[in-house]
């Protein structure tokens, strides 16, 4: 027994250290090599299924480390979804075991185009919004490393991940002859060779390719207030920071998420307030409305006032699992009740929205919505110009989720070739422009507005044209090379079979 659960306790190690290349901890270089233990781990595991445990293991460590700020509101759910999310990663350790527990050339070769696909195409499945969204992405890692980050102006976030498990699938191979003796000079040079000929191209590429010139600039200010209790008070804490921006001629003033605790509709005296809050800074205001309607619905709304009044809305429309709606309600409410679950389901909306602001367009979303690609994508295909994140992280103030959205900015920057302005109600307001050069940092402790001047670009990269190429070219290769397993243990089987 110990014998069994000695190598799975580092493979729970292994996974939750690598969680350590993620904000707040921030050891991006990790994320080069950080994989290399667990995939030494899995092709010495002795059999498929053991290695199915060790993937299972590792995986259960990296996503109680990297979200351990999610556990208390999941409260009895927590084992369930850590457990459920970790089975994700099984996979990827039968694959490992498969193509490196007798390493050849040509089966590392075959590795590090294989497990970077499998890699990838975990990633892309629990990327359904259903699952949690796209948060922990290994290519989110090198949010700061801008050589680095360059790559997902080609292929998104999913080739910064894919070129990250290659490089560690190369070094792995390398470092194999420690535990497996077997393995030839050839697979270690091999290894090597493709480890350190990425990683060289992956630097490369970003050092070569031109920089985004900008064409002008759009003028943004934020107002982060921290947790205040009750909506009026948030209001009023929102509108005195507002007023405080007069005379620094802002193009538009954000405030985060659930900024709003009440309908304007049914409050006379507060869409008034908020059109001469607009007037008072000279720009367009743009609040977010967190309250039920008269119908008694709630949605996370975008109102955008003007001193002429209310102009445009947009309706968020990927909620967060349990936090603002809880799946399968019927079934799993009751169990809820003493978790930090949302009470009552928020509402979603059905189209993205585009809001014109002073000469601009915006593209609006709302928190947990930064978490997906695809929607900043479709922004940039409707025309944005720039794009705005309303985000509240007050549940978890203090917490590794803060700096870890707020990195979320970058990557969505370079992938799209737009700035990327992110505004907290409490946590990490942040901006960046289309290089991922780092505008403004606001952290969770800041109390105030602020303005940060966001350039502006036109072109489109490539990932905006082609997009999701690489989880799909992903998904064919795992197909193609589960089709030649499949062909060729068919072949041994008529080989082996007796002649009638």
């Amino acid at each position: 027994m110990l014998a069994r659960w000695t190598p799975r306790g580092l493979a729970v190690a292994a996974g939750a250290c690598l969680a350590l290349a993620f904000p707040a901890a921030g050891a991006w270089w990790w994320a080069w090599v950080g994989l290399v233990p667990l995939l030494v781990l899995l092709a010495g595991a002795g059999t498929y299924r053991e290695a199915a445990w060790r993937g299972w293991c590792a995986g259960v460590g990296f996503f109680v480390t990297l979200v351990h700020w999610l556990l208390p509101s999941l409260g009895v759910f927590a084992p369930l979804v850590m457990g459920t999310v970790g089975l994700l990663w099984a996979p990827f350790g039968m694959v490992s075991y498969g193509l490196l527990r007798n390493p050849s050339p040509a089966r590392v070769a075959v590795a590090l185009v294989v497990l970077p696909s499998v890699w990838v195409g975990v990633e892309a499945v629990r990327s359904w919004k259903h699952l949690g969204g796209a948060w922990g992405l290994l290519g989110l890692s090198q949010w700061q490393v801008r050589p680095v980050l360059a790559l997902a102006a080609l292929g998104g976030v999913w080739l910064l991940s894919f070129v990250l498990v290659a490089v560690n699938v190369g070094l792995a191979a390398a470092v194999l002859p420690t535990v497996l003796p077997a393995v030839g000079r050839r697979a270690r040079l091999t290894g090597a060779g493709a480890a350190a000929a990425l990683a060289v191209a992956a630097v490369s590429f970003g050092l070569v390719r031109p920089e985004p010139v900008p064409v002008g600039a759009m003028r943004v200010a934020g107002v982060q207030t921290g947790p205040v209790p009750g909506a009026e008070q948030r209001i009023a804490a929102h509108l005195r920071l507002t007023h405080e921006l007069a005379g620094r001629d802002p193009d538009v003033v954000v405030w985060g998420q659930s900024s709003v605790g009440l309908d304007p509709a049914q409050r006379p005296g507060l869409a008034p307030r908020l059109r001469s809050a607009a007037a008072a800074t000279g720009g367009d205001l743009l609040v977010n409305v967190d309250a039920a309607d008269p119908s008694g619905q709630i949605a996370k709304s975008t109102y955008q006032y003007t001193a002429d009044g209310l102009v445009n809305t947009y309706v968020k429309q990927r909620l967060v699992p349990f936090g603002e709606y809880v799946p399968l309600r019927p079934l799993l409410g009751r169990l809820t009740d003493h978790t930090a679950a949302a009470a009552q389901d928020r509402v979603t909306g059905d189209r993205l929205t585009i809001l014109e602001v002073s000469g601009h367009r915006v593209g609006p979303l709302i928190s947990y919505e930064s978490t997906f690609p695809d929607m900043r994508r479709e922004l940039l295909r409707m025309g944005a110009d720039v794009t705005i994140v309303q985000g509240s992280l007050t549940t978890f103030h203090g917490s590794w989720a803060q700096p870890q959205q707020a990195s979320f900015e970058a990557v969505r920057a370079v992938e799209t070739g737009r700035s990327a302005v992110l505004v907290e109600l409490d946590g990490t307001s942040a901006a960046f422009d289309a290089d991922g050069t780092r505008l403004a940092w606001f952290p969770p402790e800041y109390r105030g507005g602020f303005v940060v001047d966001v350039p502006l670009y036109r072109g489109t990269t490539p990932y905006v044209l082609l997009g999701d190429w690489v989880p799909l070219t992903a998904g064919a290769i795992v197909l193609a090379a589960g089709l030649a397993y499949g062909v060729r243990g068919f072949r041994r089987r008529a080989v082996k079979r007796p002649a009638s």
